[in-house]
């Protein structure tokens, strides 16, 4: 199968071979082409930009070329989660990081609207920043999801008087949190919940075992991401 076409993904292997009566892991699979001495292509899946999407991208990074892993720290990151076990559980989760570490969790039911939202930056998001900035002034970075962007919300904001960082769309690539969220789910697969209740448990479990020191390195990426954007011209970056 892997002479055929040495650049198919590891998924499409293990799914042909599944298909042949060959039960084995992802794990597994990688290794054994490894030992074969062929070289798997492993997808990276980046976001589509459109032109004026990339500009803005290599305009906010400019802007943010001479920031110091010390302004960077004082960053709360907030981020949505949707984890999945087997047949038909899901649970999305709200959780937010600095560099000082992770704020508490907010285990979501329904969808997000822009007053759902702010219910949560309400009553988990000013619990996390007291937390993890006591009385230091922050800056809050979240993306451009429609809640996040609605009018209401922007005043929300204002009100509380909390600075919130302008961000490009389309820009994981540039949210440390992405990477923390990547942990999360590894974790989450090391644990294999079988039940929703289990799902939770293990989510908690694996956002509670997150160190400072963890949440510190990926702030610390920050001025290499921005290069990195520069250097790319505006286009997605590996990170």
């Amino acid at each position: 199968i892997v002479e055929k076409d040495r650049f198919q993904t590891l998924g499409d292997l293990r799914k042909q071979w599944t298909e042949s009566g060959v039960e084995t892991s992802r794990a597994t699979v990688y290794r054994r082409v490894q030992e074969m001495g062929y070289r798997c292509r492993i997808p990276q899946v980046k976001p589509l930009l459109n032109q004026k999407q990339q500009q803005k991208r290599l305009t906010w990074a400019t802007e943010k070329q001479h920031w110091t892993v010390a302004q960077w720290s004082k960053r709360e990151m907030p981020k949505c989660l949707k984890s999945s076990v087997k047949y038909p559980q899901s649970v999305m989760v709200w959780g937010a990081m600095s560099a000082a570490g992770v704020g508490p969790l907010c285990f979501i039911k329904g969808r997000v609207n822009a007053a759902s939202y702010q219910e949560i930056l309400e009553h988990f998001m000013l619990p996390s920043a007291e937390k993890l900035y006591g009385d230091e002034d922050f800056i809050f970075q979240h993306d451009l999801a429609p809640a996040h962007s609605a009018k209401t919300t922007g005043k929300w904001f204002t009100d509380h008087g909390i600075t919130v960082l302008n961000w490009p769309a389309n820009s994981p690539d540039l949210n440390p949190i992405e990477n923390l969220w990547d942990i999360v789910k590894r974790k989450l697969r090391d644990a294999r919940p079988n039940t929703l209740d289990e799902l939770k448990a293990a989510i908690e479990a694996s956002w509670a075992s997150i160190t400072p020191q963890q949440c510190h390195r990926l702030i610390a990426s920050m001025p290499r991401r921005i290069e990195a954007v520069i250097s790319a011209k505006g286009f997605p970056t590996k990170y």
